[in-house]
């Protein structure tokens, strides 16, 4: 018998975010922290299937890495569910061209780059006041940008 846990949820801020964005879909997708599952996939911060995001890490690591959320989410929203991307259709694209240029993963890189400022700039005005964790927001954002090519998730 499973036992039933309450759901991970993001901050309130985060997820309002995030629901500018995506709408009403983001509060039904499920997190799972500190997957194995996540692990099984190398050097990836996140992996995804339908209505779930596993995550290598906290959820506090993934409520501050604005680009890696917008990403994750847009693979769940707009790619699983409405059954766009399936397992079999991810592994034929990453077989003929590869992790980095298999379609999928190309669109959701597209998406971010396009969204990521709007995002950056919601979460700054929804926080009361400036905070440590905005600071640190920005200055991830910023490393983000130097490095979000080397990152992998799916």
């Amino acid at each position: 018998m499973r036992r039933s846990r309450p759901p991970h949820r993001l901050p309130p801020i985060v997820e309002a975010a995030l629901c500018e964005i995506f709408g009403s879909a983001v509060c039904r997708v499920r997190l799972v922290p500190h997957s194995w599952y996540a692990r099984l996939h190398g050097r990836a911060a996140a992996t995804t299937r339908r209505n779930v995001i596993y995550l290598r890490g906290s959820l506090a690591q993934f409520a501050a890495d604005p680009a890696l959320m917008l990403h994750e989410y847009f693979h769940v929203i707009r790619q699983w569910r409405p059954r766009r991307l399936t397992l079999v259709r991810y592994l034929v694209e990453c077989l003929r061209h590869g992790y980095w240029n298999n379609c999928f993963e190309c669109e959701a890189r597209d998406f971010t780059n396009a969204h990521l400022q709007r995002v950056m700039a919601l979460l700054q005005q929804k926080e009361a006041s400036p905070t440590q964790a905005a600071v640190r927001r920005v200055v991830s954002f910023r490393n983000m940008k130097e490095s979000y090519g080397s990152r992998r998730s799916a």
